[in-house]
């Protein structure tokens, strides 16, 4: 029997290797391009629902501002100060500008922080200066935290803060303490010398009087005295004052301005 023709051969090959290259890839690009336009469209509308979301809705508005850490000031104050918008979008609160109109507006406050607490809240966490001497003014009483800062005044005197005595006369050594170093500064070396004093001392003085920047003494209950000197080296006066008030209990003077050499006398 005779073979398949040339023309038989040619019309198998053509059936086993399939459609032309161009053809192939065509039905291949037009399916993962409608994939890739899906997508894309997928996600500009998800886009675009959280943009409404966050900014159209009514779900994710401020409702609430809670206010936690507060001692002397009370929650209504720190609400009234902050005048966070309620109402507004949560996402489109400016925390920055609320901790700072509360900063100023509220010289107390010494640290807060703004939180945004989803779905509808704002949270101000306060942190309040503390007092650790008062300057008295005029019938009134200037509060100082620890960092001689000069934060409020109240026509009370908060219980267990000394009083700061600046006796700084306007000729002689004094005065010339006074020239070069400034009142605030010789204010800070009085909150420094109250942050060293020991805690037993601490509740029984009464008065820190700076007479200079090298010559600030305490004025405690019952009359007693103690000499410090300058602000340096707080924590070995500290030490030598508690050694001095046990070993001479019944005196009424102490001197660690020299804390290697402490004295005592009266009696």
């Amino acid at each position: 029997m005779a073979g398949p023709t040339t023309a038989e051969r040619g019309d198998r090959q053509q059936e086993s290797s399939g459609p032309p290259p161009g053809r192939r890839w065509g039905k291949l690009r037009f399916p993962r391009l409608r994939v890739i336009v899906i997508l894309v469209a997928v996600l500009v509308l998800l886009g675009a629902g959280s943009v409404w979301l966050l900014f159209g809705s009514q779900w994710l508005r401020v409702e609430r501002v809670s206010v936690s850490g507060t001692v002397v000031l009370t929650p209504a104050q720190v609400r009234q100060a902050a005048r966070v918008p309620v109402g507004k979008p949560l996402i489109s609160v400016d925390t920055d500008a609320i901790e700072a109109r509360l900063r100023r507006k509220l010289p107390r406050i010494d640290a807060v922080d703004v939180v945004r607490s989803w779905p509808h809240g704002i949270g101000l966490k306060v942190t309040e200066r503390v007092p650790v001497l008062l300057v008295e003014k005029g019938g009134n009483f200037v509060e100082v935290d620890d960092g001689g800062v000069r934060f409020a005044t109240v026509s009370q005197a908060p219980k267990g803060v000394p009083t700061l005595e600046l006796d700084v006369s306007r000729s002689g050594s004094a005065a010339a303490s006074l020239r070069r170093f400034g009142e605030d500064r010789l204010v800070r070396e009085a909150v420094r010398v109250a942050g060293d004093i020991p805690a037993t001392v601490a509740r029984d003085t009464r008065v820190v009087k700076v007479r200079s920047y090298d010559d600030i003494s305490l004025e405690l209950s019952g009359g007693r005295t103690v000499e410090w000197g300058s602000g340096d080296n707080g924590r070995a006066k500290a030490r030598s004052l508690n050694a001095l008030m046990k070993a001479a209990a019944g005196a009424r003077h102490f001197d660690v301005s020299v804390p290697t050499a402490p004295a005592s006398s009266g009696s």
